[in-house]
């Protein structure tokens, strides 16, 4: 295992922080901050902290992926994506099944609340097919990827199993990967889990991880083995 992580390998690994406790959200990240660089703050987090969990992590020098899957017509996609653009994160997502015309308010409105604000504006992430989904057709995910290239979106979420297809039919997206478990870990509900190693190989440049690392019985271990891994597959 080597004995310091690489900037450029943390900034490819974010940390799922799926609670609903800022003070917790904030310690975990504290005690993996050698490993990870990026903090994922879902709905579930958001939900009760509001947008005071961005400023947080910025504050604290973190990358923050956003993970919202915005959903809804054009026009409330638009004024939602212009408030969080002012926030200061670095990603934020927006659901691939929305259309070309939601994604692409989103991401106007993206560029407009950052503009605003004086910031830089978030890469839009669509998220093509969830990782808990194993019924999903073969077509959908080329389909998905076309619908985020035209919508002007910077990257994809997909699966690792994915992620070459994706690269194939657009290889200018960010592939962003979640599902991340250790080998002989418990897949959870992510029916399309992989490895670091596996994700990396794939062609993935940001990988999520949560529970692989935040349910470990030795957390400092796991993300130690996580980085590590990342590290010697890049």
């Amino acid at each position: 295992m080597p004995d310091t992580i690489a900037p450029a390998v943390r900034d490819r690994l974010a940390l799922a922080l799926d609670t609903d406790d800022l003070v917790d959200a904030l310690r975990t990240a504290r005690d993996l901050e050698p490993w990870f660089g990026v903090a994922k703050v879902g709905l579930e987090l958001f939900s009760a902290t509001g947008p005071e969990v961005v400023t947080a992590f910025v504050e604290r020098g973190w990358k923050v992926f956003l993970d919202l899957k915005l959903h809804d017509i054009p026009t409330t996609v638009n004024k939602a994506a212009r408030v969080l653009g002012a926030l200061g994160a670095s990603y934020l997502t927006l659901h691939a099944h929305g259309g070309v015309a939601m994604l692409r308010a989103g991401v106007d409105g993206l560029i407009t609340g950052a503009d605003q604000a004086g910031l830089e504006a978030p890469e839009a992430i669509a998220v093509t097919v969830l990782t808990s989904d194993e019924g999903a057709p073969p077509h959908i995910l080329g389909k998905r990827v076309a619908t985020a290239l035209e919508g002007g979106c910077a990257g994809i979420v997909c699966s690792a199993s994915d992620v070459r297809e994706a690269k194939q039919l657009a290889p200018r997206l960010f592939a962003v990967v979640p599902g991340i478990r250790l080998a002989g870990t418990a897949r959870d509900d992510h029916a399309r889990s992989a490895t670091p190693d596996e994700a990396i190989f794939a062609g993935a440049d940001l990988l999520v991880v949560g529970r692989a690392v935040t349910a470990a019985s030795d957390r400092l271990a796991a993300a130690a083995a996580v980085a590590s891994a990342v590290q010697s597959a890049s």
